[in-house]
């Protein structure tokens, strides 16, 4: 699938999805994304197993994220080139979404 076809599917993306990506700074296996992304939500985030592998199958068919090896039954995920520049878009908007909430959070005071 070419960039532009993924970015106009998954922007703005899930938060599910958008934590998911951010797990896959280094190749882990689906539980390992589970408890990374408590860690770094500060547990606000818990994501259920089904909810993970689906998005994980939906990525994976889209070219986002691709196997990168098999190891006792654990299937261990990477992010591809297509899915680095998904998260980059991503992290882009939301940093303009947080400087705008910044700048006028205060009217709404």
């Amino acid at each position: 699938m070419d960039i532009e076809k993924v970015l106009k599917k998954y922007i703005p993306m899930t938060e599910t999805a958008f934590y998911i990506l951010l797990s896959l700074t280094k190749p882990r296996h689906g539980y390992g994304i589970v408890k990374h992304v408590e860690d770094i939500s500060g547990e606000r985030l818990r994501l259920g197993s089904g909810t993970v592998y689906g998005t994980l199958t939906k990525m994976q068919k889209d070219g986002i994220i691709t196997v990168f090896a098999d190891e006792d039954r654990k299937t261990v995920y990477e992010v591809t080139e297509v899915g680095k520049k998904l998260i980059s878009v991503e992290i882009a908007r939301l940093k303009e979404l947080h400087e705008n909430a910044l700048m006028y959070e205060g009217e709404f005071q």
